[in-house]
């Protein structure tokens, strides 16, 4: 017996948006306050992951909101050819005096002052609690990340702009939300509307089987879900969510998922970088999605 039309379609649904969009707005309120430590060094606030793409489900309790700053930024130049390379040397001289970490140290301090001491900084983002008509959220400090795929002059170049942050170790991570969000954006239309209802009905059955002990926490992130259903061709969305969840699924328990890019089609899907979603994790959750839908009762 399959999962029955009725439950997917359920688990397809997204929940108010009040809460999350409430959130949103006292952050971004706050980041942009002209009397912040790092007033006219942020660049853009924007929600990113589940809420800023709309594939939110229940479960989905933080809000994730980048508060990014170009007042320098980081780049791949030096893997440019050595002519292009010295041009932008050239050009941009040396490092910056404004660092990451900098920019980080002076948004804590700013959503301490703001937030209160509940206010905890992270691997990665700053945690700040819920509050008066606000969900748990992660701040994540970014710098601009440049990847250039060709440097001339300061008006002659070419590069993917995305950003970059720094785990304690000193390990960069580079992503690229803004096009993962518009890539998504058209994956839907591109769909008739079915492609965010059913990375929410994937996430569900995802969380489903952690709830009764199928699949550890962590193997399956919401992330790499939606890049999977991202490289999953158009035509198998659609008609009813018990053919598109078995149209999508065996495509990608087919493929060769090595091929796949995620939603921001420029990392790829499958591989061993912080970007990238382990080959092993990925076939656990597969493996637990066909026995579940084989044995449902």
């Amino acid at each position: 017996m399959t999962i029955p039309e009725h439950q997917l379609a359920a688990w397809s649904s997204q929940p108010e948006a009040g809460p999350s969009r409430d959130t949103y707005q006292s952050v971004k309120e706050v980041l942009e306050d002209r009397g912040s430590p790092f007033a006219g060094k942020t660049s853009d606030v924007f929600l990113q992951g589940s809420y800023g793409n709309d594939t939110n489900v229940a479960r989905d309790s933080d809000v994730d909101v980048v508060s990014l700053t170009s007042a320098a930024f980081y780049h791949n130049a030096a893997t440019l050819p050595a002519d292009q390379y010295s041009a932008f040397v050239r050009t941009y001289g040396g490092a910056a005096a404004y660092t990451y970490q900098h920019y980080k140290t002076d948004v804590t301090t700013w959503l301490v002052k703001s937030y209160g001491s509940g206010v905890v900084p992270g691997k990665k983002a700053i945690f700040v609690p819920q509050g008066m008509n606000r969900r748990d959220c992660d701040v994540l400090p970014a710098m601009e990340y440049r990847h250039y795929s060709r440097f001339g002059t300061i008006s002659d170049h070419s590069y993917a702009s995305g950003i970059c942050f720094f785990m304690p170790d000193g390990t960069q991570i580079v992503n690229y939300p803004k096009q993962h969000s518009e890539n998504c954006t058209k994956k839907h239309q591109q769909t008739n509307k079915w492609f965010k209802h059913t990375v929410r009905c994937y996430k569900n059955i995802r969380n489903y089987m952690i709830d009764k002990r199928l699949l550890q926490e962590g193997v399956a992130p919401s992330y790499f879900i939606e890049g999977m259903l991202y490289n999953a061709p158009n035509s198998l969305f659609g008609e009813t969510f018990q053919d598109t969840i078995v149209e999508t699924f065996n495509y990608v328990a087919d493929a060769d998922r090595h091929q796949f890019k995620c939603s921001n089609g420029i990392h790829s899907l499958i591989g061993n970088s912080p970007v990238t979603w382990r080959a092993g994790d990925c076939q656990l959750y597969l493996d637990a999605m066909r026995k579940l839908w084989q044995g449902w009762s």
